[in-house]
């Protein structure tokens, strides 16, 4: 073996060959039938960069993802490695069923086995819709090689009349007044087609422009990558300078468990609450964390909300798109908004920290989009962790998009126990509601059949949208879209289906809701709430095979992320 060959030892195609009991013999084979693939003996010898690609017939939102995959590649080709493409499995939010969540778990474990399994010296990992980034994330965490993300960016907008549209918060928008009677069915037909009219994710902070932020406020992408539009060159150029930064990753420490630390989750906490992001993100940064034996406390989010201003204005809680952050200066423009606040010192996967980041960032900044410190948005963070005899472990409510006159309530309790239910009745001129009462759904947590989806966005009752009613308190076990808006409790854990709290809530029952006090209390008297307990009968679950059962035996609740038990670190910090 000569000096070149002993230096590439355990790098590119020879790393973690296939044991026939002979070494020699492993790696002749693997590079014959890697010779089929026309690679020159030059390109054999490179060390590899896997590119681990989420693009699907069934995922709009991944369309571009070819071009993309052509840039990464020229950046490590030009950097001196190999670059290797496979597909993961894809998780296109609106295109499964029960719910994408179900799924996200699944990804991940495919991202981590192939980095695992498969010969590479680092990996892009290029997703962009909404459950693809934390899956990506959570599987490079438990892989553990070095490993870059690499977003799909935001859709451009659309016009319809003169007004500008984003998936997805103006379809909501549009529907509640179709519901309400305000639209047309033509003209609901027409916006339809509007929504969503070139490739790229959500055009709003919704959850996949929630993740890319928290990303690279993580420091696992580049700066200024977050928010690059999909159809912009820009896309293309971030995508080739990922490439060229996955080639400096081969031999570095800089692994996920480096750069994901304690203190960079923290980072990413308080860019969250300035974003008025989504609240799933609170879901998936637990189980990122929670693959690295780390957490994320509830209580310790609750105080950092409260230093934290909203800064960006952004649909659904303000009035701007993906396209006009990434015009106004970006993540780097918020992070040195926030720069008192951060840990400065995390290392990201370019080597720099985050405070380095700061500093290299153009001073430029559109203060109608990214606002300073002094005027914000709001003055605390987007989110608020609840909790109280309805919600042991927590619950969690997006103020930014709430209307603060709800904020300090008791209301009665109109509950639908499941979202059959919710369909069947909603909308019945029967149905005993007013604006005053919270809407309560049951059975739509993690461990329900429902699998948690994004059904806590519960539409107002028919009858009331045609009277003007806009929002109203909800409360369920559910989550929400992050392009969603209203007064809406969720999260609520445990949930009704593992017997929590909110499966002994019944019609005319009384809750307090108090954002100041962080309680969400059902007033019902402990013997009665006991009694109701000894009542509950279980539901009945057909049995389960493959997939759905490994669901069924390991799902745990939303406050460690909706994970599976058994792929979570053992060491716990």
């Amino acid at each position: 073996m000569n000096e070149e060959e002993e230096k590439n030892k355990g790098l590119g195609f020879s790393r973690g060959l296939t044991n026939y009991g002979d070494r020699g013999f492993s790696l002749y084979l693997r590079r014959s039938f890697a010779s089929s693939m026309g690679y020159s003996r030059e390109m054999l010898d490179r060390p590899i960069v896997g590119i681990a690609h989420s693009a699907s017939g069934f995922n709009n939102c991944h369309r571009h993802f070819p071009e993309l995959i052509e840039a990464v590649k020229r950046g490590v080709l030009a950097a001196g490695a190999l670059p290797v493409e496979f597909p993961t499995i894809s998780l296109g939010e609106v295109f499964l069923s029960p719910t994408s969540l179900k799924f996200r778990n699944l990804m991940s474990m495919d991202v981590e086995e192939m980095i695992r399994a498969q010969p590479m010296d680092s990996v892009v990992l290029l997703g962009g819709c909404d459950k693809t980034v934390p899956a990506q994330l959570m599987g490079a965490a438990s892989a553990d090689i070095p490993a870059i993300q690499l977003v799909g960016g935001p859709m451009s907008t659309s016009r319809h009349r003169g007004e500008r549209l984003g998936a997805c918060t103006d379809c909501r928008r549009f529907w509640a007044r179709y519901r309400a009677g305000g639209v047309s069915d033509e003209e609901i037909d027409s916006v339809e087609r509007r929504l969503a009219s070139t490739a790229g994710s959500c055009a709003v902070m919704g959850t996949a422009s929630t993740m890319a932020s928290l990303a690279e406020a993580l420091g696992m992408m580049p700066a200024g990558s977050a928010a690059i539009p999909a159809v912009d060159a820009d896309r293309l150029r971030m995508a080739e300078e990922t490439g060229r930064i996955a080639v400096s990753l081969i031999g570095s420490d800089r692994r996920p468990s480096r750069i994901m630390t304690a203190e960079a989750v923290e980072n990413a906490v308080r860019v969250l609450l300035a974003l008025g992001g989504s609240t799933n993100a609170i879901i998936h940064l637990a189980a990122i964390a929670g693959r690295l034996g780390l957490s994320v406390d509830l209580d310790r989010m609750n105080e950092l909300s409260e230093t934290t201003p909203v800064l960006v204005d952004l649909k659904p809680t303000g009035v701007g798109y993906m396209e006009d952050l990434h015009a106004a200066g970006g993540i780097p423009a918020v992070l040195r908004e926030l720069r008192p606040l951060l840990h400065l010192d995390c290392v990201t996967v370019t080597g720099e920290t985050i405070g380095e980041r700061i500093d290299a960032a153009h001073p430029w900044v559109d203060r109608e989009i990214i606002h300073p410190v002094e005027t914000p948005v709001r003055e605390n963070g987007g989110l608020v962790a609840l909790f109280g005899n309805l919600a042991p472990k927590g619950s969690i409510l997006k103020r930014a998009a709430a209307d603060p006159a709800l904020f300090e309530r008791e209301g009665r309790a109109v509950v639908f126990s499941s979202l059959e239910d919710l369909a069947a009745r909603i909308d019945d001129p029967d149905l005993d509601v007013d604006a005053d009462d919270f809407l309560v759904l049951q059975n739509a947590g993690p461990v329900s059949e429902a699998a948690m989806p994004e059904a806590g966005y519960l539409p107002i009752p028919s009858k009331l949208a045609r009277t003007g009613v806009k929002d109203m308190v909800r409360i369920s076990d559910a989550r929400m879209s992050g392009t969603a808006y209203g007064t809406i409790v969720l999260h609520v854990t445990p949930d009704a289906a593992s017997g929590g709290p909110l499966a002994l809530v019944r019609n005319g029952d009384r809750i307090r809701l108090s954002v100041a006090g962080r309680r969400l209390e059902l007033l019902v008297d402990d013997a009665e709430l006991d009694r109701r307990r000894t009542a509950l009968v279980p539901a009945k679950r057909p049995p389960s095979r493959g997939y759905q059962r490994l669901y069924d035996e390991q799902i745990l609740q939303a406050d460690e992320g909706c994970d599976f038990a058994f792929l979570r670190s053992l060491e716990r910090s």
